[in-house]
C-alpha cells in the first residue's frame, strides 16, 4: 500500500493528469460554458463598441476558457494535491545540506593542518 502512495503521489503522474484533464474532457466544458457566457453578454454578442468581433470574438472566447479552465484546475486539483504531498512527504528541514558540512569540516581540517585558525572562515 504503501508504495501504490509513492506512486500516486509522484510529481509527474500528476503533472500528466493535470495536463490530461486540460487538453480533452474538461476543455470542452469550458468552452462550451464561455461561449454561452459570452452569447448573454450583449456587447460581446456581435459587435465592441461599433466593431464587428469576428476573429477576435473567438479569440476572447478562447482566453476565457482558458482562464476559467486553468482556476479550477488549479484550485481543485493542484491545490489539493499540494496539501496531500506535503502531509506524506513534508519538504527537508532547512539547514546546511550534507555535502556543505562534509565540505565545510575538510576545509577546517586543511586550515588546521596549516596552522591557521577557523574563526576566520565564514560557513557559507
Amino acid at each position: 500500500m504503501n508504495g501504490f502512495k509513492n506512486f500516486i503521489l509522484r510529481g509527474n503522474l500528476v503533472d500528466l493528469a493535470v495536463a490530461v484533464i486540460i487538453g480533452t474532457a474538461f476543455g470542452a466544458v469550458v468552452t462550451a460554458f464561455t461561449a454561452w457566457l459570452t452569447s448573454k453578454i450583449p456587447s460581446l454578442k456581435d459587435t465592441f463598441k461599433g466593431v464587428e468581433l469576428g476573429d477576435f470574438g473567438f479569440f476572447l472566447n478562447a482566453l476565457l476558457s482558458f482562464l476559467i479552465l486553468a482556476a479550477v484546475v488549479y484550485f481543485f486539483v493542484v491545490v489539493p494535491y499540494t496539501k496531500v504531498r506535503d502531509r506524506y512527504f513534508p519538504p527537508a528541514p532547512p539547514g546546511t545540506p550534507e555535502d556543505i558540512k562534509i565540505l565545510q569540516e575538510i576545509r577546517d581540517l586543511l586550515a588546521a593542518q596549516q596552522g591557521k585558525p577557523t574563526s576566520g572562515l565564514t560557513d557559507q
